[in-house]
């Protein structure tokens, strides 16, 4: 059995894949690559130190290693794309077979978000343009954020956002791993891009999921797009509240209701918003 790496491997995502390779491989098979290993001993399985700003680690990290998720890092777009490229240059270097890589859905128009799906695009791109067999999910939002702020919700009975009456298909870390999964391991998604995601909702659908599993009695306001954008920023910061800001002008236009490949990838439906937040409220996570 050849080996799978894991890039970013103790974070939620990384971490969940890797739950799932172990079930499928066993955890002689599967390696997490992390910036700091020491940090690690809980995900019981070999790791290797990758910082994504230092090539030289990946030239170590990648041998012997048949196929690769490279999970997208979180640093500004221009710099993002050069991390990417680090670790795709190492993987040829390597002769890695095959790399799988967690970009995310949306139109490049004139948003916030254009620079983020530029950045994600430009890797994709330089992925299918080595001789690397490839495979591309794009993923949808997490629902899990909008559940880490319940108690801000709650108090002030409120969500509020520029999403308007755009839909969203939400998902969560537990449903990607088991795409994911099925991407690293399966020959037949190679050469595809899927975009991964649930059942499209609205915001007050959303905020009604919520209020039936929380027994809460949330409603939805939207408020103008340039006004929650200057809100976001002042509380998050430029970098992180642009992100913020522009992902609900993002719903807002429509980014986020496509067609989703979920079910053709992990073989099974993907679960609704009501089950991911019944499941966030047992601590399933």
């Amino acid at each position: 059995m050849k080996k799978v790496a894991v890039t970013l491997a103790n974070g939620q995502l990384g971490c969940r894949v890797i739950q799932q390779l172990i079930k499928r491989i066993g955890k002689e098979n599967v390696v997490g690559i992390v910036r700091n290993p020491e940090k690690t001993n809980f995900l019981n399985i070999e790791v290797r130190k990758g910082d994504y700003n230092n090539p030289i680690d990946f030239k170590s990290a990648l041998q012997d290693i048949d196929t690769l998720l490279l999970i997208s890092g979180l640093d500004a777009p221009k710099v993002r794309i050069k991390q990417h490229q680090n670790i795709i240059n190492a993987a040829k270097r390597n002769k890695v077979s095959k790399i799988v890589f967690t970009s995310v859905i949306g139109a490049i128009e004139n948003t916030s978000f254009k620079p983020i799906l530029e950045s994600n695009r430009q890797t994709e791109s330089d992925i299918i343009n080595t001789n690397i067999n490839w495979s591309i999910g794009r993923n949808s939002l997490y629902i899990e954020p909008d559940l880490e702020y319940i108690e801000t919700y709650k108090n002030i009975g409120v969500i509020i956002n520029s999403a308007g009456t755009g839909k969203c298909g939400y998902t969560n870390r537990n449903e990607l791993a088991k795409a994911y999964t099925e991407m690293l391991l399966d020959d037949k998604h190679n050469s595809k891009v899927y975009s991964l995601l649930g059942k499209p909702i609205t915001q007050q659908e959303l905020a009604d999921c919520i209020n039936k599993v929380y027994a809460t009695n949330l409603t939805y306001k939207s408020i103008a797009i340039e006004e929650y954008l200057k809100d976001r920023k002042s509380v998050l910061g430029k970098h992180l509240g642009t992100i913020v800001g522009s992902i609900y002008e993002n719903i807002n236009k429509g980014s986020f209701d496509v067609k989703s490949d979920f079910e053709k990838v992990a073989r099974m439906p993907h679960k609704s918003p009501l089950e991911m937040i019944e499941e966030f409220k047992k601590g399933i996570r």
